[in-house]
């Protein structure tokens, strides 16, 4: 069982950003756990998400394939998903399989938040 620690964000245009804290670790034992979670949090209750892997110190890639189905979910709603605050140890899996260029990482949660969301014309 994986603890996801939860907080909502209202940003300064209105709108309302998911922070999500998981702790422990986040491999194939835990991560279909995370990936319900952030399709509940993308799907009702805002498009715009923050993963804060601050907590995480070992990530596997079945990790990894929940935070990218996470992306994609908030994709298709045109929302956005920000990853920070990554704990050392899990950043080398980043590197490794080149998904520090895939995802949008800040270094914290206060970065990531000042960035969400871009405003997209619609």
């Amino acid at each position: 069982m994986i603890q996801i620690e939860q907080k909502t964000y209202t940003t300064q245009d209105g709108n309302t950003v998911i922070v999500l804290i998981p702790t422990g670790r986040l491999d194939i034992t835990t991560a279909w756990q995370f990936r319900l979670k952030l399709q509940e949090c993308i799907s009702k209750l805002s498009r715009h998400v923050v993963v804060n892997l601050g907590q995480v110190n070992f990530i596997d890639s079945s990790g990894l394939t929940s935070l990218v189905a996470g992306m994609r979910d908030a994709d298709k709603v045109k929302g956005s998903f920000r990853i920070c605050n990554v704990h050392p140890e899990a950043k080398l899996v980043f590197e490794v399989t080149m998904m520090d260029t895939v995802f949008e990482i800040f270094e914290t949660e206060d970065e990531a938040l000042e960035g969400a969301p871009r405003s997209i014309a619609s």
